[in-house]
């Protein structure tokens, strides 16, 4: 297995609130992972430490063998031009057109001239499933599925080596999620791309996962592959997965 992410023993606090408590996973070149958890455990400080947008107190943290946490800014950014994120909400931007979303990391990370980006942004916009004539559209006048889409795009379109996927089919009616689900992982397998995906859809971590992953209280608990996932008698894991009021975690909130 040729690791394309690894992290050992990470640490990360804001003050005298620990969110990692010593965080290790691995991710294959290739494979697609997705981390699981509920609401404020740590899952998207997990991807901004691998991103270097955080820096942990503690642990490391390996992208292409690369320490993230030792880099500078300068070798930082090299690193980040070859990752993708498809935000929660998709986070367009309001005032550019469609294309001009889509090709936005080529135009100021790639520096391709425009005429030649907007080319490409219609192709990739094609891989999601959308026309050309939508490319002139403001984001303003898209369906949430197809803002969605249009993420998406955005994501894949400089064919980043790494993708992050944060709550993907979040607002999204459960057939227009199924669709988003269907297009990550085509799109993925596409470019070839290292997917890491943090939901609490369960459906979503299904149909996406190579491997999942569960966060609590800072640390994984559990990881595995959805078959896995199914057959285990973790206790945590179970609840979380079928959404049951009653079990470990609820019975620690109480106390």
């Amino acid at each position: 297995m040729v690791e394309k992410v690894k992290l050992s023993g990470v640490h990360k606090a804001f003050g005298s609130k620990v969110i990692l408590d010593g965080v290790d996973f691995e991710v294959a070149k290739g494979e697609s992972l997705v981390i699981i958890g509920g609401s404020g455990t740590g899952k998207s400080v997990t991807i901004k430490c691998i991103q270097g947008i955080l820096t942990p107190e503690q642990g490391s943290i390996l992208v292409d063998g690369k320490e993230v946490t030792e880099m500078r800014e300068r070798d930082l950014e090299i690193i980040r031009s070859q990752m993708g994120v498809l935000f929660q909400g998709a986070a367009l931007f309001d005032s550019l057109k469609v294309w001009e979303n889509v090709s936005f990391g080529l135009i100021e990370g790639k520096k391709i001239p425009r005429k030649q980006a907007r080319e490409e942004a219609i192709k990739v916009l094609g891989m999601v499933g959308l026309t050309p004539d939508v490319a002139d559209l403001s984001p303003a006048e898209l369906s949430g599925g197809m803002q969605k889409r249009v993420g998406l795009a955005r994501a894949i379109a400089t064919r980043p080596e790494i993708i992050f996927f944060d709550e993907p089919t979040t607002g999204l009616d459960p057939i227009m999620a199924d669709v988003i689900n269907d297009l990550i992982v085509k799109c993925v397998k596409q470019i070839g791309a290292t997917a890491i995906t943090i939901t609490h859809d369960m459906a979503s971590a299904r149909k996406i996962a190579d491997k999942i992953a569960m966060l609590y209280k800072g640390k994984i608990i559990w990881c595995g592959t959805v078959e896995e996932m199914d057959k285990t008698d973790n206790p945590y894991v179970q609840q979380f997965i079928h959404g049951k009021a009653d079990g470990p975690i609820t019975d620690e909130l109480k106390g």
